[in-house]
């Protein structure tokens, strides 16, 4: 098994509901997105998938995000816009896009949002 991993980040603000404490009132976070894929088999170039690659398919997901308060976007209108739930959103964006790019050779194995330097969330399937 192969494993690839690309590590990101944006700036996006959130506030948390049925929270009772400081994270209730709108705040922001520099974020840390990890994004781990694998596989068992490598392209003919002798690659999982090319760096640059994951990072374009990364792109749309952070720029959507980048700079916007979470809980005015979907699906965080309705869902909190918790780390672990952040990590899911990764995880599903990612995987519809690499399924449809490699025709399921590789997929995500797991996905980290750190919201900050100590604490981070992780969602894998």
């Amino acid at each position: 098994m192969y494993e690839v991993t690309v590590d990101a980040g944006f700036s996006s603000g959130h506030y948390l509901r049925n929270y009772y404490g400081k994270c209730e009132n709108p705040h922001g976070h520099n974020y840390k997105v990890r994004v781990t894929l694998a596989g068992r088999e490598l392209d003919e170039t002798g690659l999982l998938l090319d760096f640059k690659l994951l990072k374009n398919v990364l792109r749309p997901v952070i720029d959507r995000i980048d700079h916007q308060m979470l809980n005015d976007l979907e699906p965080f209108t309705v869902l909190n816009p918790s780390a672990e739930n952040l990590a899911r959103y990764f995880y599903d964006q990612t995987s519809a896009q690499l399924r449809e790019i490699t025709g399921g050779r590789v997929r995500v194995k797991d996905c980290t949002i750190w919201e900050t330097d100590t604490t981070t969330a992780t969602y894998y399937e």
